[in-house]
């Protein structure tokens, strides 16, 4: 194929185009203007990351960084003008703050984060559920839901400002977490029981609850997934969320299909 197209093959392509995408040769080149012009950090923890949803990237070493992550998905598709994650496996509000928000500038125009379960000891609850009884999985959810009231609004609040201080132009999304059972098809579901199910579920109500006001709060998008995941939580057939699995760190995570179906077509709404 010649290296070179004459004036007429290119008028013909652009015809083509239009023709088949209905966009004007103006608007397709305001639609490449638009996606270039977006410089996009993600932040957060392991939702972000993509812990759960396999192909790790080897450079991400212990944050372990997937690229089947809706963050890492959502470039592939827009090709931004720059895109960095630094979402980490494990990470709190303290470490956003000590480790994450270095890598925005005023420059950035997109932001996404989920971050707060660690803060409420998710893991920690997880294992006390798993391994205990009913009543010790109730007091450790209680204890969570104490702090979840009490103590995350604040901390919440002060990595948004910190966002917004760092990158002022920026749109930031904050997404949730997803209930993770189906309860309706909890008495069929081997593993838990419905009475700790269920209170694992308000749990992340009540995360997401506090997650919700924080980003309205300060002026920012709240991402819901919850309708998304709907239907295919643990106990569901086609679950998008990991159960108990090994290695063990992958457990109560979002698969590559959470990231892909669960969490990418919230955030692509919300990016804006």
């Amino acid at each position: 194929m010649s290296r070179f197209l004459s004036a007429s093959a290119v008028t013909g392509a652009a015809v083509a185009v239009t023709v088949a995408t209905g966009l004007s040769p103006v608007g397709l080149a305001s639609s490449a203007a638009a996606a270039t012009s977006v410089n996009y950090v993600a932040l957060g923890d392991s939702y972000s990351s993509g812990v759960g949803a396999g192909s790790y990237i080897s450079s991400s070493g212990s944050c372990d960084r997937s690229t089947n992550a809706y963050p890492e998905q959502w470039a592939d598709a827009h090709s931004p003008a720059s895109f960095t994650s630094v979402a980490c496996s494990g990470a709190t509000t303290s470490d956003v703050l000590s480790s994450q928000v270095s890598a925005l500038t005023s420059s950035t125009t997109l932001v996404s984060i989920t971050i707060g379960g660690n803060d409420a000891g998710f893991s920690s609850v997880m294992e006390t559920c798993v391994l205990e009884s009913d009543s010790s999985c109730l007091s450790a959810i209680s204890s969570a839901e104490s702090f979840i009231a009490n103590t995350l609004p604040g901390r919440l609040s002060t990595v948004l400002q910190t966002i917004h201080a760092d990158a002022p132009s920026a749109r930031v999304v904050v997404l949730d977490y997803p209930d993770l059972y189906d309860l309706s098809k909890s008495n069929s579901c081997i593993g838990l029981s419905t009475t700790k199910r269920t209170a694992l579920n308000q749990g992340a109500d009540d995360l997401d609850s506090v997650i919700s006001t924080a980003a309205k709060n300060n002026g920012d998008v709240f991402a819901d997934v919850r309708g998304q995941f709907s239907g295919h939580e643990i106990c569901d057939s086609g679950s998008w969320l990991n159960s108990v699995t090994i290695p063990i760190g992958n457990s109560y995570h979002p698969t590559a299909s959470g990231q892909e179906d669960g969490y990418l077509p919230v955030f692509s709404g919300s990016a804006g």
